[in-house]
């Protein structure tokens, strides 16, 4: 016989008590073992639930009233937060939100990983956890027949207008802002996703911020931009710093951001900014980190766990544009680097050039291929340095790390689940896991990123 949950929708528990926080930001109370999760609960909570829904395993509520207060609850800042999917812990002061990330990584660390035993440190936060994104996408659509912009509503596609956001850099809202108004009096037509009509998707903008430079993306349904000069005039005249005026035709219906075309309407095909010392060429589809100030910070805790002398040969699976490649190429003998886009490594090698690095080589294809035959044509790495997407390492990679026997490892991970798991495989593999360090690049979010340092036994 199946067992039934011991709650049912529309039950009230009256006094729930929350002990944890999910990775996406809900309260957990937990009613004989089942555990339902409650947006803008926090741990140390009590409060009245009201059961939303229930099935087998677990339920979801809604929380009425709170009867005992956290004390790292605040008023969230943002007048939409409770209406914005953008943020899920504005509620959350930041030394909490902090501790939660550093309680979640130390969670998923014993849980998963088998690794109760390994130090996490306090995660590395920054002094002003506010503005510090420097791309905004957003998408375009319409209300009472005027241009609206600004993230979806949680769980829904209702585009809520803002005409502000505080997790952005001040000229990410100054440049939708105009480019909405811009777009408006030329009477260009948002798309709507249900009939698959009208013209502008999105509007993005990526911003320097040591530059000042500025890129503006137009995202449209169809290759045709009806009054394409005045309105790139009218961007270029009024936004200043603007380097690069970019079409992107997204022709599919879709949910995905980005087409597969892509045109310069103006100006240069990249802006240029800094990490640290080292200087990179960002394109409209680049994955460039949104966070530069912590992305210094995770890079060079990834070079302080590299701790190279200068006689090393190193690795970098999931390069990218070569970001750390670069990073460690300041201290390293050679620095190979491996990624599946090969637009990406296009842009790792103009990277690599633009600041005068002769010690690096980078190739297209999975890394899970790539280096094993690497291995066979005898390059070996001193240091492996992987940075795999959320889904983690490729079993393969592993399988090759384990083969290969590099002296150190150091993994650069966005999802502590997938970094204790792969953690595992390499702890019984014969690596020893001496610390991880969550940094912080996403504050108001439950995101957390960390750098693993591992050596060979």
């Amino acid at each position: 016989m199946s067992k039934r949950a011991p709650v049912n929708k529309n039950d009230y528990i009256e006094d729930a008590y929350f002990e944890d926080l999910t990775h996406d930001g809900n309260g957990v109370t937990k009613i004989d073992g089942y555990p339902l999760f409650v947006p803008n609960a926090l741990p140390g909570e009590r409060g009245k639930v009201k059961v939303v829904k229930a099935s087998k395993n677990y339920g979801f509520g809604k929380l009425i009233e709170i009867h005992e207060e956290s004390q790292y609850r605040q008023e969230p800042p943002c007048p939409i937060y409770h209406q914005c999917g953008g943020c899920q812990v504005q509620h959350i002061s930041y030394e909490g939100q902090l501790k939660a990330k550093e309680k979640h990584v130390r969670d998923v660390m014993a849980r998963i990983g088998k690794l109760p035993e390994v130090p996490v440190h306090p995660a590395l936060g920054m002094e002003e956890p506010w503005r510090y994104r420097n791309k905004a996408a957003v998408p375009v659509g319409e209300r009472e027949g005027g241009l609206v912009a600004g993230f979806y509503q949680q769980r829904s596609h209702e585009i809520i207008d803002m005409d502000r956001c505080i997790i952005q850099h001040e000229k990410n809202d100054e440049i939708i802002q105009k480019v909405k108004e811009i777009c408006q009096k030329y009477g260009i037509r948002p798309y709507n996703e249900e009939k698959h009509r009208g013209t502008l998707r999105h509007i993005m903008t990526r911003y320097g911020y040591q530059t000042g430079e500025v890129m503006v993306v137009l995202v449209t349904r169809t290759a045709d931009l009806p009054n394409q000069n005045q309105i790139v005039e009218e961007i270029v005249s009024s936004i200043e710093g603007v380097k690069s005026v970019i079409q992107n035709v997204n022709t599919k219906r879709t949910n995905v951001i980005m087409g597969d075309q892509t045109k310069v309407l103006w100006g240069e095909e990249v802006i240029y900014d800094f990490i640290g010392d080292v200087k990179f060429a960002i394109s409209a589809r680049s994955f460039y980190q949104v966070n530069p100030d912590q992305t210094k910070v995770l890079y060079e805790k990834a070079l302080e766990y590299a701790d190279l002398s200068g006689d090393e040969n190193v690795i970098d699976a999931y390069c990218g544009i070569g970001t750390i490649s670069l990073f460690l190429a300041q201290k390293a003998k050679k620095v190979y680097g491996v990624e599946i886009v090969p637009q990406a490594i296009e842009d790792a090698k103009k990277n690599a050039e633009l600041n005068g690095f002769t010690n690096t080589e980078f190739e297209a294809g999975p890394a899970e291929a790539v280096i094993p035959r690497w291995y066979e044509e005898g390059i070996k790495a001193d240091v492996l340095v992987v940075d795999p997407p959320r889904k983690g390492c490729d079993e393969a990679l592993l399988n090759t790390i384990l083969e290969m026997k590099p002296r150190k490892v150091v993994y650069v991970s966005c999802n502590p689940a997938t970094l204790a798991r792969d953690l595992r495989v390499l702890e019984d593999g014969g690596y020893k896991t001496l610390e991880v360090q969550p940094v912080d690049m996403f504050p108001q979010t439950m995101h957390v990123e960390c750098v693993a340092q591992l050596v060979l036994r």
